[in-house]
């Protein structure tokens, strides 16, 4: 049993609304707020007050979409869910949802059991699971049914990757008709695999191997051309459709287009578009490949329709597709062939922060800040009201946060498991002081007094936006 908190002086921020108010927490969750110096915040008694006094009180993040441990390219992910998860609540997050992994012609029920046990007692924060598919078949199918009943409520196809996690466009209509009918939501990452690989071969066998042609063979348009194939057979099947980590304005496009027409098709981008570009992939002594990730960077031209996206809510959520690979040994596995370097950046301990400077820079507002990285993913995933909110009866996941404290990202000082930062030397001003899971304290004026194991499995509904 957590300690009974009471949490004074701070302005509590949500997704609707802003307050100056005491927040009491009693059994691992919100028991009430009351405005600061009220008569009924006067009469409350803890065993433990923390004063919030010019800092924010916001929801802990919810990042729905990690990697951690995941195989890929012949190595793995750096971060395990220990340490992943330890990163995550450093940077104000206390839920993650990680993808667990079918393998081809395995059940989804042994790629599940195989992440419930890398995660079983070995999580700093709570967290969840979406299933990816990469099998599609009769049995498959009549399995999303019992996974969904379970509580792992979503599902990843792919149209990239062939040979690997790839799905034709037969098997995605049937998913999709699947979810129609169970609740699920399918997740697309939608980039035109197929097309891409021909792009790569010419590539390499014109002897353009750098890290930046990685961006430049998988193209904005073959991104949009396959959000658009993705929300259309998602309309032959009836379902909701997430695609997951937008990078390119021709895909946002595809998105508003298809949000006008009031279909339920919603998008996810990831700091990594928002603040970093092809410049970046473009670094010289083959530093580009610490940014080589799937979308790739764009040109900085991209991120203006981002952001617009995040203000116009046709993009509802921002997530870090957190899947780290140490450029010494992993990233220079792709030495000479950029098709050989590990997919994916390190970036789950940095996104509130990078958010809250968004914030200050005029992209969005506080409000906003917390529904696209705390309420929001815990709507589209089944997790709100418990997650993503500070009221009554909400799991006491709650961060101080200091809206003044300036900070320097560096690999020097986070605490992700890889050996570099995607955003090295930026200075942001904003940084997480306090973090509360379920009413424990792990992290408490920036020490970390969390333990592997506190976070637990969190089964989930089915999508809360779903009809809206």
């Amino acid at each position: 049993m957590s300690t009974r908190t009471l949490i004074t002086g701070g302005l509590v921020i949500t997704a609707a609304d802003e307050i100056h108010a005491d927040v009491l927490i009693e059994d691992g969750r919100i028991a009430a707020l009351a405005a600061h110096g009220s008569s009924a915040a006067r009469s409350w008694s803890a065993e433990r007050t923390i004063d919030a006094t010019d800092k924010y009180v916001i929801p802990g993040g919810v990042d729905a979409h990690t990697h951690m441990e995941l195989p890929f390219g012949g190595t793995f992910a750096s971060d395990t869910f220990e340490t992943g998860t330890r990163a995550a609540a450093w940077g104000g997050t206390t839920t993650i949802v990680d993808f667990a992994v079918q393998s081809p012609g395995h059940a989804l029920r042994e790629g599940l059991d195989a992440w419930y046990a890398k995660a079983d007692g070995k999580c700093a924060i709570d967290y969840a699971f979406h299933m990816i598919l990469s099998d599609v078949n009769e049995h498959t199918l009549k399995e999303m049914d019992l996974l969904v009943e379970e509580g792992i409520t979503s599902f990843k196809l792919f149209m990239a990757y062939p040979g690997v996690f790839y799905s034709d466009d037969g098997q995605i209509l049937r998913a999709m008709q699947r979810s129609a009918s169970n609740g699920g939501l399918i997740m697309m990452h939608a980039e035109n695999g197929i097309a891409i690989d021909v792009l790569v071969e010419q590539a390499l066998a014109a002897g353009r191997t750098d890290p930046r042609y990685h961006g430049e063979v998988r193209r904005a348009l073959l991104e949009a051309e396959a959000t658009h194939r993705a929300i259309q057979l998602a309309r032959v099947a009836g379902a909701p459709l997430y695609v997951v980590h937008v990078s390119a304005e021709e895909a946002v496009a595809e998105l508003a287009t298809a949000r006008d027409m009031g279909l339920p098709v919603f998008g996810e981008t990831c700091p990594q578009y928002l603040f970093l570009s092809t410049d970046n992939l473009a670094e010289p002594d083959f530093e580009g490949a610490k940014y080589v990730c799937s979308t790739p960077l764009r040109p900085k031209e991209h991120q203006a329709a981002l952001w617009r996206g995040l203000r116009t809510n046709d993009l509802q959520v921002v997530s870090t597709d957190h899947c780290p690979f140490c450029f010494v040994g992993q990233k220079e596995l792709g030495r000479g062939d950029f098709s050989k370097i590990p997919n994916g950046l390190p970036g789950v301990e940095n996104r509130m922060d990078l958010l809250h400077q968004a914030v200050l820079d005029g992209h969005l507002t506080r409000r906003r800040w917390i529904e696209i990285a705390c309420a929001g993913p815990a709507r589209m995933f089944g997790l709100y009201p418990k997650k993503g909110t500070i009221a009554p009866g909400a799991d006491a996941d709650v961060v101080i946060y200091d809206p003044h404290a300036e900070q320097t990202i560096s690999a020097e000082t986070h605490h992700m498991n890889v050996d570099y930062s995607a955003y090295e030397g930026r200075r942001i001003t904003g940084r997480v002081e306090t973090v509360l899971s379920r009413g424990e304290l792990v992290l408490h004026e920036r020490q970390f007094t969390g333990r592997a194991g506190h976070g637990v499995y969190t089964p989930r509904a089915t999508s809360q936006y779903l009809g809206q």
